[in-house]
């Protein structure tokens, strides 16, 4: 599984559309070993390309997404199955997203009734397209994960309504949102939705391509959805570990006012006795 130094679109047919599938595969997919330093920079740049199936190509992200072009099904599963033992925390169920990928000639390049429409196969446009479904598999497989935890801010918020019971539950959904909230950090690190692709720097000519299809899977937008979701359960996991430390520091008052109490009592006790 180790690209070739010569062009690797040379692989995709021209004359026909093909198919264009990205999947989220995990936690992280661990490249190391894939590629050789020696390669030309245009191959490394961005995702890293590796040929794949019969006239395929792959591109992988090491936040834990993949874009797959031309490939069968089974080509897919063979692929997939290959590269399994370097995803981290691989998930049950893949987030995927599929389309086909055609030559637009004299048409805008973007997205369309009938695909993605580019203006040719060179690496750069390729890449611009593999980021783009890339991003957009891992924020459905966030945004999954996020509705998860915000179901659970309205049983949260009504256990907090109930200062005297509910103490051992409270921790235990105060434990599951804090999970879920390590895990959207880590999507806030290594994705990077509101920044454009590093490619873009290089290769200024696509940038109107990636704005499309930015436009067109709306990144931005459910990434901003996202942040606010993430920002309200932060702000209520915050006010129920506060709740819980006061709670916490009112018993121990009264802990010592018992012991305070009980020290008099026995103090009259002796005295009494004395006497």
């Amino acid at each position: 599984m180790t690209p070739k130094t010569n062009d690797p679109t040379g692989r995709l047919p021209k004359d026909k559309p093909f198919a264009v599938r990205a999947a989220f595969l995990g936690e992280r997919l661990h490249l190391r070993g894939l590629y050789e330093p020696a390669l030309e920079p245009k191959i490394t740049l961005g995702p890293l390309v590796l040929p794949a199936g019969a006239s395929g190509l792959a591109m992988l992200f090491r936040y834990g997404a993949l874009v797959l072009f031309n490939l069968s099904e089974a080509e897919q599963k063979s692929f997939l199955k290959e590269l399994r033992p370097r995803v981290e925390n691989p998930l049950r169920k893949m987030e995927t997203e599929e389309a086909q990928l055609y030559l637009a000639g004299k048409q805008p390049e973007g997205a369309t009734p009938e695909g993605i429409g580019v203006a040719d196969l060179s690496l750069a446009r390729l890449q611009i397209v593999a980021t783009a479904l890339a991003r957009s598999v891992a924020l459905a497989f966030y945004e999954n994960a996020m509705a998860g935890a915000f179901d659970m801010i309205e049983p949260l918020a009504r256990r907090l309504e109930n200062p005297s019971g509910g103490g051992r539950r409270l921790r235990a959904l105060l434990r599951h949102i804090g999970g879920t909230l390590l895990v959207q950090h880590r999507m806030i690190g290594r994705v990077q939705i509101q920044d454009k692709p590093d490619l873009l720097w290089d290769h200024p000519e696509v940038e109107r391509l990636y704005l499309h299809l930015e436009n067109e899977y709306e990144l931005r937008e459910r990434n901003t959805v996202l942040e606010r979701k993430l920002a309200l359960i932060n702000q209520t996991a915050e006010t129920a570990v506060n709740l819980m430390q006061n709670r916490s520091m009112l018993r121990v008052e009264w802990y010592i006012v018992i012991l305070i109490v009980a020290e008099v009592l026995l103090y009259i006790y002796e005295v009494w006795w004395k006497h």
